[in-house]
């Protein structure tokens, strides 16, 4: 082999809790707040988000739009904290999960959002999520929160700008069950290096 390997960064076990749950119903793309979530390898059953495949969009150009693929988006999490720093970014008072289509909020991680692909999210409950990735910000979300703040039109283009590597991640179930609000997580990141 040519060259040195990469750096490495082992792997490494983190706790968080889950401060918010959310659920939505049907084609909406905003949520609302419940006290569980009922997780199957579907992802959460009714939500816009379920199911095994969806269909491509703009995030991945290197198909015909509406391609049927995996689905590793099916769960949303966020950090109240990296909402509460959007928020003033875009001086609005408030930015609440459920206005983006959140499924759930997590707090005691710093930097939620650049939490590594593969990364593991073993809950309380026995429930298991795997990481897909950041959450790249759309105009979609955009519109939501422009919805919430009238006044603020400008607001649809500013968050897509504002919130790179601040909008959360989107992970996939791995293993089925039930978190409960409130509820303890372990997170198991990966062994980590860059592939020059």
């Amino acid at each position: 082999m040519d060259g040195e390997a990469p750096e490495r960064v082992p792997a490494r076990t983190l706790e968080a809790r889950v401060d918010g749950l959310f659920a939505g119903a049907g084609s909406d793309f905003e949520t609302r707040a419940v006290e569980a979530l009922d997780l199957t390898f579907d992802g959460l059953e009714g939500d816009r988000h379920g199911g095994p495949t969806r269909r491509t969009g703009g995030r991945e150009p290197w198909y015909p739009r509406g391609t049927r693929i995996r689905n590793e988006r099916q769960i949303s999490i966020l950090s109240r904290d990296e909402l509460a720093a959007l928020a003033r970014d875009l001086a609005i008072p408030r930015l609440e999960p459920e206005w983006i289509g959140a499924n759930m909020t997590l707090c005691g991680v710093d930097r939620l959002s650049w939490l590594p692909p593969r990364t593991l999210l073993f809950f309380e409950g026995g429930a298991t999520l795997k990481l897909d990735g950041d959450n790249a910000p759309c105009r979609a979300s955009g519109r939501a929160i422009a919805r919430h703040v009238p006044e603020r039109p400008d607001v649809e283009r500013a968050f897509v700008r504002h919130a790179t590597h601040r909008r959360g991640l989107v992970a996939w179930v791995e293993k089925p069950g039930r978190v409960v609000a409130g509820e303890r997580v372990e997170l198991r990141l990966p062994e980590q290096w860059i592939f020059a």
